[in-house]
């Protein structure tokens, strides 16, 4: 006789008490990057109010509609698929480091030369679709990148980014208001990495921005005059088509290959990295699935106007410990759309103080850095340091750069040498952190492998990294021919060295003595999206 068991009987409700926990954070999370890419639509670009509030972020809200609604269909057939019901739901949002690459490398420049918002902003669309077309072609690559790249480097390189873009400018916005940021810091900390419960019951997130929100506008941090200017936006927008101004910045489009060609891989080894953060939390996700979701999100925003890619965000792990399951990225989805269509995003960047909404981010940061030591094999710790340090270098040459460009100079016009004799090594920081995220992920392998004792795998790294680099995929400016030859030279050498190396020791080489990685454990649906 056949029972029913397994998937069949388990009963997967559409919402748990984690879920509200994991939709204010990421709620939250969201909405900061929302306000801050208006913010710089604004007050960079200088397009219309009309234009940011009535166009871009409609087109923002659709995208992450519909993608948060995918991702928790994902979850939920994951779900069903195994028989659990503690199955997260992946988080989705546009690309914090993209807005403000789009933005700074491809909107100012064009808007400086032309003086034309609205050109500016056709030249970011196109950007962005050319973006979400590599992401694509990613999703059938990425797969098999994953399968034969060690763990340690694809959660360290995510560590890296965890590190410099998500937790050090939180970090430094808390610092510049500790009274309002630090009482909500705690907040969080006692709430997602302690078993207490706050009074009631009620969700961490929203006790920490309330406490925070009573605190600025107690102390005056905030102005009451901004509330009525920014109800003032308040308007139903639903998002259309705009195409003609993707078109004309695709007439436009070998300028932005430079930039959208390594920054399209960047998004999809992201992504890829994000997907195995949630295999090492337990859920193992078609990595395929996801690349295509983000891909489509950046095709489709651009053809409604929005110049900003989405992506799947690093933090699955944190919102999984923080109780989410597989609703509170479908609701958090919901009401940032609804914000977008209702105009609501200005007023609330002028009720909700900054410092009390963005330690979420670093809560966020501290336990992906966590996760990359605490879900590898101990002997590859050193591997993933090694992948983080490319995305350090990458944040401090951004921070000299910015610097730099307030003082109405650059380091080009001030000169590496001029720099070099203050202690400060630029040339070097900027060459390391070139591609930041492929390169990390690139050094992590080799040292991984190294540890491993598989030289030859090493070697193979170690090949790809001059490869990459003597194109500019990696350690370079830009994408060109013989982008930096020395650095091609020296993964070359690098490569000829360890090939020397398996064939002096190739009893010892790989778990079994014949130069195979040492196994690792990786998504089974990675091996089945392959």
């Amino acid at each position: 006789m056949s029972t029913t068991t397994g998937p069949a009987r388990q009963h997967l409700p559409w919402w748990v008490a984690g879920d509200t926990n994991a939709f204010f954070g990421l709620g939250f999370n969201v909405m900061v990057n929302v306000l801050v890419l208006s913010g710089l639509c604004l007050g960079v670009v200088h397009l219309p109010g009309s234009d940011v509030f009535g166009v871009i972020l409609p087109a923002m809200g659709i995208q992450l509609l519909i993608g948060n609604l995918y991702y928790t269909y994902l979850a939920r057939r994951l779900a069903r698929r195994e028989g659990r019901t503690d199955v997260c739901a992946m988080p989705y949002g546009p690309s914090v480091p993209h807005m403000f690459i789009v933005v700074f490398v491809i909107m100012l420049p064009t808007y400086l030369a032309t003086k034309n918002p609205v050109q500016a902003w056709a030249a970011g669309l196109a950007w962005c679709f050319i973006i979400g077309v590599i992401v694509l072609i990613g999703a059938f690559v990425g797969p098999y990148i994953r399968r034969f790249t060690p763990r340690a480097a694809m959660l360290g390189t995510l560590a890296g980014i965890s590190i410099a873009f998500i937790s050090m400018r939180p970090a430094a916005q808390m610092w510049e208001a500790a009274w309002i940021a630090l009482p909500v810091l705690v907040i969080i900390l006692v709430g997602f990495f302690t078993d207490l419960k706050l009074p009631g019951n009620i969700p961490v997130g929203l006790a920490a921005l309330l406490v925070g929100t009573a605190i600025a506008w107690a102390g005056g941090y905030m102005n009451p005059a901004d509330v009525g200017a920014a109800a003032q936006n308040i308007a139903i927008s639903l998002p259309t088509l705009n195409l003609d101004l993707l078109l004309d910045g695709l007439a436009q489009v070998s300028p932005l290959l430079a930039t959208a060609i390594p920054l399209g891989i960047y998004n999809f080894t992201e992504g890829m990295s994000n997907v195995e953060s949630a295999a090492a939390a337990g859920d193992s996700y078609n990595l395929r699935s996801v690349l295509l979701a983000d891909g489509a999100g950046a095709v489709v925003g651009s053809m409604l106007g929005s110049p900003f890619p989405p992506a799947v965000y690093i933090g699955h792990p944190g919102w999984k410990s923080a109780g989410g399951r597989s609703s509170y990225s479908m609701a958090s989805g919901v009401v940032i759309a609804l914000l977008c269509f209702l105009g609501m995003f200005a007023l609330l960047g002028a009720v909700l103080p900054t410092p009390a909404i963005v330690p979420i981010l670093l809560y966020i940061g501290l336990l992906i850095g966590a996760q990359a030591f605490q879900a590898v094999p101990k002997a590859h710790a050193v591997a993933v340091v090694i992948a983080i340090i490319p995305n350090i270098a990458a944040w401090a040459q951004g921070y000299m750069d910015n610097a730099l460009a307030a003082a109405g100079t650059s380091a080009q016009r001030v000169g590496y040498d001029a720099i070099a004799q203050s202690g400060t090594v630029y040339e070097g920081t900027a060459l390391l952190g070139g591609g930041a995220v492929l390169a990390g992920l690139v050094l992590g392998s080799i040292t991984a492998f190294i540890i491993d004792r598989s030289f030859l795998w090493a070697a193979g790294y170690a090949l790809a990294g001059a490869a990459l680099s003597f194109v500019g995929l990696i350690h370079g400016v830009q994408v060109e021919w013989n982008a930096n030859g020395q650095v091609a030279l020296g993964y070359l050498f690098a490569g000829v060295v360890l090939v020397l190396f398996a064939l002096l020791a190739p009893k010892t080489a790989g778990p079994e003595g014949d130069g195979t990685p040492a196994p690792e454990p990786v998504a089974a649906d990675a091996k089945a999206a392959t």
